[in-house]
Order: C-alpha cells, then structure tokens, then sequence
C-alpha cells in the first residue's frame, strides 16, 4: 500500500490567508490537530494546535511561526514509510506531495487504522504469541519453520526494541486458535515466551487501544 491510496477525500488545507480561527474550526471538524498550509500547489508547511494557540486566533496563518518542521511523504511512498513520519514528529496527520513536491492531499492516523484493521493479519482469525529475545537471535525463518512444524503459518509479525537494549519481543500472529503445541515448540527450542492471546483477548486489547486513540484525537 502507498500513500496515494490512503488520501483523504474530506480534509481541505489551508490557505495562507485563512485564519487561526479557520483553522481550529476545521480541526474540531475532523477530529485532528495538524493542518497542511498550500499556497496554490505549493506545500508550505504544517500547522499544528499548539502554533495556532501562541499566536493571535485571529491573524491569517500564513503570518504564523510554524513550530513543526516540513514533513510529507510522496505519493508513492510505501505504508510503513507514513507511519515512520507520523511517529517521528508526533502527527495526527501528514500530507502527501507528488514527483514535483505540488501537494496532492494528506493521510490521516484514522486512516492508517482503518488500512491495518481491514488487513488480512488484523482480519483473519488466529492468536498472538510474543517471543523475547537477543537481537542476534533473531531469525524469522526459524520462527516460521517451528510455526510450521506444527501445521500453522505467521500470518504477521513486528519487533519491539528499544536503542538502549540488547533485547527485542517479537510478535507474531498465527492462523491457529490452539496455540499450546506452537508454545511447547519454542519453548523445546528455548525461546522466551512472554506472552500469548487467544483472537478474542487480543481483539478486546486491540479495541480499547484504538478507542483510547479516539478519545486521545477527540481532546
């Protein structure tokens, strides 16, 4: 998936000459606290609620002293690329440009949820099982293999690690209910299982994050 499929078609940008007002207005409507700035095609920068509120409400924006730098991703940028912007600078949205940087529209956080939740990893039945290791341990296809070994498959996988560690949880999504012979497996191969989740705790878990990030978007 790449950035162009996931523009949203409500969100309008703003106008240099729109003003803070304007823009507090449109974010309330959308639920978002980022706002693009184009001048004609051209992406000047993005706004966000805290520059609106140390400036004076009533001034056109494009007088403002933009707080966030100018990040965008282009169209044909990969997923995962968007959520490395949005997670860097801490975005409720990020705007998309095209080969010549001519703004082409913007991508939403809800929008990302919505991409992950009807994809098949999300979608599809099956269990969470969560490893805990090394990073020098780390080998996805010995994974896959003792998965497999017990006539299940990954149906997706994420790391977790932090910069100032040597260790790292590996997630994997399996396509099995029963899970208890891929556990005994790692643990016959002395891997660290840290935790597991049937499809029903996971999707609970996974419901009351996404409703915490609605209410977190909605202040």
């Amino acid at each position: 998936m790449i950035a162009e499929h996931l523009i949203s078609e409500f969100i309008i940008p703003l106008r240099t000459s729109d003003t803070g007002e304007d823009a507090l207005a449109t974010m309330n409507d959308f639920y978002v606290r980022h706002l693009p700035i184009v001048n004609d095609k051209q992406l000047l920068g993005l706004i966000s609620e805290d520059d609106i509120l140390d400036h004076d409400v009533k001034e056109a924006v494009g007088s403002y002293q933009l707080s966030v730098a100018r990040p965008f991703v282009k169209n044909d940028d990969h997923v995962y690329e968007i959520l490395r912007l949005i997670s860097e600078y801490h975005l409720t949205l990020i705007p998309v440009v095209d080969k010549e940087e001519n703004y082409a529209g913007l991508v939403t956080m809800e929008d990302l949820l919505q991409y992950f939740a009807r994809s098949a990893s999300f979608s599809e039945s099956g269990s969470i099982i969560v490893l805990e290791m090394n990073k020098q341990d780390y080998y996805l296809s010995q994974m896959a293999n003792i998965v497999e070994s017990e006539s299940a498959v990954i149906l997706s996988s994420f790391i977790t690690s932090s910069r100032d560690s040597t260790r790292l949880d590996v997630t994997l999504k399996v396509n099995v209910q029963n899970i208890q012979p891929i556990i005994a497996a790692f643990n016959r191969f002395d891997y660290e299982v840290k935790a597991s989740f049937s499809e029903s705790d996971y999707l609970d878990a996974l419901r009351d994050r996404y409703d915490a990030l609605m209410l977190y978007l909605n202040v």
